[in-house]
Order: structure tokens, then sequence, then C-alpha cells
């Protein structure tokens, strides 16, 4: 039988995880996984069930939108496992990039890379490497929004799903933030907030930092502030030089990297306002 993933949010009431499961009973559903939370705070709660569903997973698609209704929610309906189709963006630093393109053709990211997005040329033997098409379009501020409207000609041409930031080092439009929100990661190169502009290991070590770490968000309109997704750290000493903090430092953002994007295709992040429901 075909597998898929329910994602549910809204207001929190009574009956919602009898409803969801009845749904699926109703249907010859066999629920293999099944994560919830209610949010005092915000009085509103989230659901992920992973189920085994017998025949057309499209026959559902219609008593899924009524029971987002009934509830005044919000449901995904996806086929788990299915890889979705992502645009991965770099500038000159290959980890980050390096470490998506391993796994996705090792089997471990549940990603389909369209294409390999940059305003550099120097990454496109990494992406040659792994077979993964690679565009080439320079960015500058007098033609950003040239160079956006290549990005989402490619977006569009290919399906791509997701747009994956691997150390892509420009900041991206108010409008294109807007138009793609919640379908854009960002790796920042510390534990937010952090040390802003350039050369952030080297003020790091010049204020004899303990820890270093990596942050994975959404973007949205309001620099490095989006929701966080996935934080890692690493203790460090006074013993390390800048170098040995950047080695370090990458270390982490590959993982963190590669975990919120892992968990965003498998449909464990939602949206809770300016925070993330993650059920990993």
């Amino acid at each position: 039988m075909p597998s898929i993933v329910l994602s549910l949010s809204c207001p929190d009431r009574p009956g919602i995880v009898h409803g969801m499961t009845g749904l699926l009973v109703a249907h010859g559903g066999n629920i293999t996984e099944s994560q919830q939370y209610g949010d005092p705070d915000t009085g509103r709660f989230f659901l992920r069930i992973e189920a085994d569903i017998p025949g057309d997973i499209g026959a559902l698609q219609g008593p899924v939108d009524e029971l987002a209704r009934q509830f005044d929610g919000h449901i995904d309906l996806t086929e788990a496992n299915r890889p979705i189709k992502t645009v991965i963006m770099g500038s000159t630093t290959s980890h980050c990039l390096t470490d998506l393109l391993y796994l996705q053709r090792m089997g471990r990211l549940p990603i389909e890379v369209t294409r390999v997005v940059s305003n550099h040329d120097r990454l496109r033997p990494i992406a040659d490497f792994y077979g993964a098409p690679y565009t080439h379009i320079p960015f500058s501020k007098d033609r950003r929004a040239e160079a956006e409207a290549e990005l989402m000609g490619i977006v569009e041409d290919t399906g791509a799903e997701l747009i994956v930031l691997a150390r892509y080092m420009q900041v991206l439009s108010p409008e294109l933030c807007h138009r793609m929100a919640g379908s854009i990661i960002n790796i920042h190169h510390s534990f937010l907030p952090s040390f802003k502009g350039a050369r952030p290991y080297q003020q790091a070590h010049d204020r004899g930092v303990k820890i270093i770490g990596a942050t994975a968000h959404y973007v949205s309109e309001d620099l490095d502030e989006g929701p966080i997704i996935e934080q890692d750290v690493e203790r460090v000493s006074h013993a390390l030089s800048a170098a040995d903090l950047q080695a370090i430092g990458e270390n982490v953002e590959r993982r963190v990297l590669a975990r919120a994007v892992k968990w965003h295709a498998e449909g464990r992040v939602l949206r809770n306002g300016e925070r993330t429901v993650v059920f990993p």
C-alpha cells in the first residue's frame, strides 16, 4: 500500500485526533507514525501522521479538505518519501552544497536537485561531479531584479518546491521572500543571534567564544530573523585558531542544514507564527 503524510495545524479543540484517525480508518488506512503538540501560548494544535492507505491517494484529497474546513485549519496531504524538487544556491564555499548532493545521491535526503544556482562559477565542478545541472546567475545591486527573475524562471521551469541557500552570500529581495514564504531554507554560520557581517569566525575568535554553532531557518523579509528549524553547537577553547573554528563551524553547518532540509522534505516542520513545530 502507498504511504502518506498528513500534517495539520488548526485552533486547538476537542475531537481533532479523532477526526483525523477516523478519516484514515474509514478509508482502510493503517497509522505507522503519529506525533502531536498543542501550543498553550498560541492555542493552536499540530499533528503529523504517517499511514499506509489502500487505493488512490488522490481519493483522500476531498475528505481531507473537508476536514480542514471543519477544523478551520490547514492540512497537507503528501506521498511519504516522495523526493521534493529542490534548487540549491551557493556562492563560493562548497561544504554545504557538497554534503547535500552527497546525501541526495546516497538516498539519505528525500530531495531531487533540479538545479544548482550560483552567483559565481567556482562551484560548477562539484555540481558536474554529482550530475546536477548548474546555472551561473551573476548578481549585483544593479541587476538583482534580473537575477531573481532568472531564478524564478528556473523554479517554475523545473517545478521546484524548495530553495536551499547553501551559503549563498546574497540578500534576497522582500518580494522574492514573500513569494516563496516557507519554501526557502537558509543556513546561518552562527548560533543566532550572532556576530554579523564579514569574517564571523574571526570575530568569534577575537571575542574568545566558548561555543560556536549554526542555525537553519526559513527566509523572511527580515534578514536572518525567519522561523528557526534547527540549531546545533560545538564547544571550543582558547587554544583554537580562527581556522580551527571555521573547520568546526563548517561541520556544524553541514549537519544542521541537512537535518533542516530532511525534516522539511518529510513534512516534519509546521509553521507556528514566527516559530516552528518540528516532529523529528
